[in-house]
């Protein structure tokens, strides 16, 4: 874990002032007490000079006022799952944590929405959506503690993306607190509206840079009847990126299509027994869901769609024990990962869907010249790879070797028109390449939005954008 200095303290008068709007109970100045906010997933930690534990929109108001007047950083969070750094208080200053604000306003079943404050875990949003026959589409990997804040501010989205959207397509509207401490409302709670701007998307995936969130209107869906869990082997990856090809042009769209590679399916194959062709190179699961009358028919159709040449075969399961046995490949790969690498560098990029297995070659060329260890993963409906290099972080010839690899996984991706982040995010770890994907009058227009919400800088400051 890369950890900075702590940070002086902040003077007796501004740490009184925060115990006065926020409550004494709220307000963390301990070094001790603040040491567990100041990291997240990437390895890089921080200390923050205070913690706030915001429990309502006033004290998110008043607390980012007093950081604008004067000039304190203010980081926002929620649980610390992301992977890009993007809530580590890098510049010290104050954390304000969205823990505490944890309530699910309202469930509306005739509408299709749900009220929610940042929070709340993906997971008890699901679970109490359930209840009413509904859920939202964006499932993360760690949904059972990421919070919807989160969520929302990385636009992490998950398998279920594929055919439900992201989070920007599964979000009617928004309340949030600008960083000079102005209180906005964005969106509507109708699945129609086209009265302003479209701030809503605008912040959803600003890593809390523009505007702090402290409630939003989520567009639900109908859980379905039915679903088909399906298994398809390949020679090889080009042939795995025909098949994905073929399927997302037909009419059925499933709502998960993961793949992994030769390189994964070889390391899952020193950690569990795998019913695969020893000749398989490249492996697609794939679930479809939809209603219980036509499931099978739609499970035939994705199946035909994915017999292209180089094929080894297609398994559909047809009880919960086959749906077990077929995610058992894919679900011994994190544990795999955590055992050979467990400090791994892990890249979240996307490139068009045909583009996929040019990109995978690339990758092992790549592995060849640099010598790093490279497994890939992910949401291959969209295109979405995981981006896996095997390291030792104590190594300083490796680590040099894989800085210049993954410079390189970089410039791949963008010259078969794709983008650095799919999920993830950007945060710190990928800051410095954007200027690579967007180009200078964009980035002006970007750091000109910027200033307009957040015109002290005092809302993540130093993230997502170069400087």
């Amino acid at each position: 874990m890369t950890t900075s200095r702590p940070p002086s303290e902040l003077p007796e008068g501004l740490v009184r002032e925060l115990h006065r709007l926020a409550g004494d109970d709220a307000v963390l100045t301990d070094p001790a007490d603040c040491w567990a906010y100041g990291y997240d997933n990437s390895r890089r930690h921080a200390l923050a000079q205070a913690v706030v534990l915001a429990t309502t929109e006033e004290t998110v108001v008043e607390t980012v006022r007093l950081c604008h007047r004067e000039h304190i950083p203010l980081v926002a969070r929620g649980r610390g799952t992301g992977t890009t750094g993007a809530t580590v208080p890098d510049r010290g200053g104050v954390v304000l944590s969205f823990e505490r604000m944890n309530r699910i306003l309202e469930l509306d079943p005739a509408n299709r929405l749900a009220l929610v404050e940042p929070g709340v875990t993906n997971q008890a949003l699901q679970d109490a959506a359930a209840a009413h026959g509904f859920f939202w589409p964006p499932d993360p990997t760690s949904a059972a503690v990421c919070t919807l804040g989160g969520n929302l501010a990385y636009n992490a989205a998950g398998p279920r993306a594929v055919k439900y959207g992201t989070p920007r397509d599964n979000t009617l509207g928004l309340k949030a607190v600008t960083g000079a401490g102005h209180p906005i409302r964005t969106g509507v709670r109708t699945t129609k509206g086209v009265v302003g701007y479209d701030l809503t998307r605008l912040l959803i995936g600003s890593e809390g840079t523009l505007a702090l969130i402290t409630e939003a209107t989520l567009k639900l869906t109908p859980l379905p009847e039915s679903k088909h869990t399906l298994r398809a082997a390949y020679h090889n990856i080009h042939a795995a990126a025909e098949a994905v090809s073929a399927i997302m042009a037909q009419p059925v769209i499933p709502c998960a299509l993961e793949f992994m590679d030769r390189a994964a399916i070889e390391m899952v194959r020193g950690f569990s027994s795998l019913d695969l062709a020893p000749e398989t190179g490249a492996l697609l699961m794939i679930e479809v869901d939809g209603p219980a009358a036509c499931i099978d028919a739609a499970a035939t159709a994705v199946a035909r769609a994915a017999g292209v040449a180089g094929c080894l075969g297609v398994l559909t399961a047809s009880t919960q024990l086959e749906v077990d046995a077929l995610w058992r490949t894919r679900k011994a790969l994190s544990p795999a990962l955590r055992h050979l690498a467990p400090k791994k560098i892990n890249e979240d990029v996307v490139v068009p869907v045909s583009h996929m297995g040019k990109f995978i070659d690339g990758l092992d060329r790549l592995s060849q010249q640099t010598g790093i260890r490279i497994v890939n993963f992910g949401h291959a409906g969209n295109g979405n790879i995981h981006v896996n290099l095997l390291v030792n972080p104590d190594d300083p010839t490796e680590m040099s070797a894989a800085h210049r690899c993954l410079d390189a996984v970089f410039d791949l991706v963008l010259s078969l028109g794709g983008t650095l982040s799919g999920e993830h995010g950007v945060g710190l770890e990928k800051r410095d390449f954007v200027a690579r994907e967007i180009d200078p009058a964009t980035l002006e227009l970007m750091h000109l939005i910027k200033t307009q919400f957040d015109p002290h800088n005092i809302l993540n400051p130093g993230k997502a954008l170069p400087p």
